[in-house]
């Protein structure tokens, strides 16, 4: 699908059709996607840091328990999604995270 925006009007193709459309303010002022970065760690839910089991400047490999995270009564183990270095850590125990909180930048 392409998009070309004149006169407030938008062309879009999918497949072979081709359509004018008028774009709502809601779509116009949507947050924009952004590729999600590698290097860092963000929480998918909503919860609590019971431990975290790394330090800053540490080498982790891939596989690797970072911390635990519980959230709804669960405990999550967050582990390195690949080999690299700890540069920061954003959390400490006992924080309570909400959803996309970064906890963790590698490299």
């Amino acid at each position: 699908m392409s998009t070309k925006k004149t006169e407030g009007l938008v062309d879009f193709a999918i497949l072979s059709m081709k359509y004018k459309t008028k774009l709502t303010k809601k779509f116009e002022n949507r947050v924009q996607y952004e590729a999600p970065n590698p290097n860092h760690i963000v929480s998918y839910i909503p919860g609590t840091i019971c431990e975290v089991f790394v330090k800053e400047g540490q080498k982790v490999k891939e596989g690797e328990s970072l911390l635990i995270q519980e959230a709804m009564k669960m405990r999550n183990q967050i582990t390195m999604p690949h080999d690299g270095k700890v540069v920061s850590i954003e959390v400490t125990q006992g924080d309570k995270i909400p959803k996309n909180h970064l906890m963790v930048v590698i490299e």
